[in-house]
């Protein structure tokens, strides 16, 4: 196994997190695309897992913490760290230490480009990004909101400590109609995922149904809502990891249409 820098020959296994045998994927249009063109001029790097086949099972990319979600100074942030666990497609990839040795090739990266630490963000709950997997790994936590931990490693002992950026705004709500707002970043696969299926069940119902999107990959609008990615129905915030099919979206839709009737 080594890692190896993101080429233009893997760029589209990239964009769709190494999942190029799903139907879903196709669905999350070309926003990852659009990110990563605007963020690769603002320190983006991407580094993927290959096998002693020459398969690519594993992904992580990270940038510095400035053009991140969380209040960050001289620090990367390591957006996410992803390993192939599916039977489809390439297959199977975990347990083999390549989420390891990604983690650790980004902390030599950012050490050589200067920072004085890396960061990242994890769960409590045993799945994805499990916050107990950075912290066997060196990692402390730093902040919190809600069931994510944001995690820091220093390499220096005057790190300043990163902190989340938190909501400023709420998403608000439209008389007569049913407003859904969606902040799009484009960073994430599985939201795109689930803002075209937001988008098109909106479509459904005509002129009942307002669609605001708000473009967070500008980084003033981020920072006058505090807000990177997220769905919002009538102003209550909708969960969206893993992404909520078609058609539980459109039955939820649907039920706040006809409360206007």
């Amino acid at each position: 196994m080594d890692i190896i820098d993101l080429t233009e020959e893997n760029e589209e296994l990239y964009f769709v997190c190494l999942e190029d045998w799903s139907g879903e994927m196709k669905e999350a249009g070309p926003h990852k695309r659009n990110w990563y063109e605007r963020m690769k001029r603002s320190g983006l790097r991407v580094k993927l897992a290959r096998d002693d086949d020459g398969k690519i099972g594993g992904m992580i990319h990270y940038l510095p913490c400035e053009h991140s979600w969380i209040d960050g100074k001289d620090t990367y942030f390591i957006l996410c760290i992803w390993v192939h666990g599916y039977k489809q497609g390439r297959g199977d990839f975990r347990k083999r230490g390549m989420g390891k040795a990604l983690l650790h090739a980004a902390e030599e990266d950012a050490r050589h480009l200067g920072a004085r630490g890396i960061a990242a963000w994890g769960i409590t709950l045993p799945f994805w990004m499990r916050a107990s997997w950075f912290k066997k790994h060196g990692y402390r936590k730093v902040d919190k909101e809600k069931g994510t931990v944001l995690l820091l490693k220093p390499f220096s002992n005057d790190v300043v400590e990163p902190k989340w950026i938190r909501p400023r705004k709420t998403a608000g709500k439209t008389p007569g109609k049913v407003n859904i707002t969606a902040f799009l970043n484009g960073w994430c696969s599985a939201y795109n995922i689930t803002f075209e299926r937001a988008k098109r069940d909106s479509g459904e119902f005509g002129s009942h149904v307002e669609f605001n999107v708000i473009n967070t990959l500008d980084r003033k609008t981020f920072e006058e809502w505090g807000i990177s990615s997220a769905l919002f129905i009538n102003g209550k915030e909708i969960r969206t990891g893993p992404p909520p099919s078609y058609e539980k979206l459109k039955k939820v839709i649907g039920r706040k249409v006809k409360k206007l009737k």
